[in-house]
């Protein structure tokens, strides 16, 4: 018989630590899209959405321009 393991809490933080690793990413990403290199309108994406249990840490998150994100969002 297979064990029920209880599910693993999501780690999200608050807006203000959101807003501070946000910028983080944005400085390790070079300030640059990992997709397409553009420099503007740049945004962080959740590599796993928090959806579908993503959470909330730097290695989770990449910097993308808004074309980019909105590619990767539709699939």
């Amino acid at each position: 018989m297979n064990a029920i393991h209880p599910k693993t809490p999501l780690f999200l933080l608050d807006s203000i630590s959101y807003d501070n690793l946000r910028q983080q990413v944005l400085r390790r990403d070079g300030w640059r899209c990992q997709s397409c290199g553009t420099i503007s309108n740049l945004e962080v994406h959740h590599k796993q959405f928090r959806s579908h249990s993503g959470d909330d840490s730097g290695e989770n998150l990449s910097t993308v321009c808004t074309a980019c994100h909105s590619a990767l969002h539709r699939g």
